[in-house]
């Protein structure tokens, strides 16, 4: 059965106790660190999506920072990601033009 809680940021109990708190935490088995992390990175993205321009560049460091702890948690250095996308770059671009794909015309059928 999976316990309640969140994945937070590793200072965020440090934190808490310096406010006079007394958080209780557990450290998460790799299998349920992966699902944490999965579940982090939609909430971060979500925050980012609803979040107005002055707040979007901190939401979007947060989606970076599960980005890169779910790298390392497959055992991919921060490195070795920024290779695979500036290949994936140089075979097929970026994101910065904003072209949207309307379909492919020699598939499309003429009959409706």
């Amino acid at each position: 059965m999976r316990k309640a809680g969140k994945l937070v940021r590793d200072k965020i109990p440090e934190i808490i106790r310096q406010d006079g708190g007394d958080p209780t935490t557990y450290i998460a088995e790799n299998a349920e660190y992966m699902e944490r992390l999965r579940e982090k990175l939609n909430e971060e993205v979500q925050e980012f999506l609803d979040a107005d321009e002055a707040e979007a560049p901190e939401e979007l460091a947060d989606v970076l920072e599960v980005v890169r702890a779910l790298a390392q948690s497959l055992g991919i250095e921060a490195a070795e990601l920024e290779r695979i996308r500036q290949r994936k770059f140089q075979a097929k671009g970026g994101f910065t033009r904003g072209i949207i794909w309307l379909g492919d015309k020699a598939n499309e059928s003429t009959g409706s």
